[in-house]
């Protein structure tokens, strides 16, 4: 039998393992909006090439999310876990020597494929490793790591990329590898997983009860909240070099101030962290989408420098609060049986916007449309989501029973 103390350690390694692949995770996400903006130059790329980069990425996400998910309710959340990890590091790696945009943009689909399935397990593992009045809070920590991975990206861009060029910085992107082989090494699974991974419903089953009367309404809200959190998401955030450049500064100084700019993402993080199981998700969830609307507000009609990364370190804090909060919103709302699959599927749909938002946001600046504009659009996008979560959405903050709440005193004292 388990004791508490190897159960700590064995949630310790859980945590800290799945919190390094999502930063490796992040910073693959972040690196392409630097190299984005550096093949823009280096390859003569359109807006509407630059854009196909992040939509490329997301559909092998969507693919991804959507198979680890349901494989992950079979086999185990570790094992799929594993895999993720090695494909999107091994992609990342070759796709250093790519030689075209065609063979670069095949890469990517792939280094998607990794990235998207990663993402839904991870989160799903971690939840499913601590008590429900927990559950909440940690699951945000762990999307903290991806604050971590965007400003290493940040980082590599701005110190690495200028010396040994973008190709330098997919070959560290490759790195995560080594995080899959400590992995095979026994991390162990959920235990839901283990008391549950017998009862061998099919794959199609698991879907399909996503949509059972028990499901059907969270499901739903859950994928629009997906979408609309997605298509502003990767629509703002890939562009963001890519933005700073067209407004006439410089690529290097363009990196150095997206840096600056996504160091709010820690804090944002840990603020949604914190009220998450003090006020619940959905207040956190509605009052951060609302901040982050007024934040692409004030980024969209800056016209000067402090008041643009004023306008992107507002963007970065409240946004990012909404990312992490809307994962672990999502495991809340679903049984151990159908969990992974329930995450996969939504953050699936999610890809469906990662996938349009930044061919739009391409199409967008090559038609000459103003940045006032495109960022009313984001604007919309995040009120809209912030309503669907009002009128759709449930509270799912899980308080401790009363002797939880007494171990937790003793503890403090």
């Amino acid at each position: 039998m388990e004791t508490k103390s190897n159960k700590k350690v064995s949630f310790r390694r859980i945590f800290i393992v799945s919190g390094f692949s999502w930063i490796f995770d992040a910073m693959d996400v972040g690196l392409i909006s630097f190299i984005a903006a550096a093949l823009i130059i280096e390859w003569n790329l359109t807006p509407q090439e630059a854009g196909l980069l992040g939509s490329v990425n997301a559909i092998g996400m969507f693919i991804g999310a959507i198979v680890a998910g349901a494989l992950a309710d079979r086999m185990g959340r570790n094992k799929i876990l594993m895999y993720t990890v090695l494909l999107f590091s091994l992609a990342s790696g070759i796709s250093a020597f790519a030689t075209t945009f065609t063979i670069f943009l095949i890469f990517r689909f792939f280094i998607g494929l990794g990235l998207g399935g990663e993402l839904p397990v991870a989160s799903t593992l971690v939840a499913e490793n601590v008590p429900e009045h927990k559950r909440g809070r940690m699951v945000v920590l762990l999307e903290s790591f991806w604050a971590v991975g965007w400003i290493l990206s940040a980082m590599i861009a701005y110190f690495i990329m200028p010396i040994w060029g973008w190709r330098s910085a997919l070959i560290i992107g490759a790195l995560p590898a080594l995080l899959a082989i400590y992995m095979r090494k026994g991390l162990p699974d959920s235990p839901q997983f283990q008391s549950t991974g017998k009862k061998n419903t099919s794959i199609i089953q698991n879907i399909k009860s996503l949509w059972s009367p028990k499901y059907a309404k969270d499901t739903t809200m859950l994928w629009i909240l997906w979408i609309l959190v997605m298509f502003s998401y990767h629509g703002m955030f890939l562009w963001l070099p890519s933005v700073m450049v067209l407004k006439g500064f410089g690529l290097i100084k363009s990196f150095g101030y997206v840096l600056l700019m996504t160091l709010t993402q820690l804090p944002g993080f840990f603020s949604a962290a914190w009220l998450v199981e003090k006020v619940g998700r959905k207040f956190v969830l509605i009052t951060y989408l609302i901040m982050a609307a007024i934040s692409a507000i004030i980024f969209g009609n800056a016209e000067s420098l402090p008041m643009l990364i004023a306008g992107g370190m507002a963007l970065s804090f409240f946004f990012l609060g909404v990312t992490g909060t809307t994962y672990a919103y999502t495991t809340d709302h679903y049984d151990s049986t159908v969990r992974a699959t329930g995450a996969g599927l939504a953050n699936a749909a999610g890809r469906i916007g990662a996938i349009i938002g930044p061919l739009i946001v391409g199409t967008l600046i090559a038609a000459k449309v103003p940045f006032t504009t495109i960022f009313i659009m984001f604007f919309v996008t995040c009120i809209i989501a912030a309503l669907n979560v009002l009128f759709l959405g449930k509270e799912t903050r899980v308080k401790p029973k009363l002797e939880e709440e007494e171990t937790i005193i003793k503890e403090a004292l």
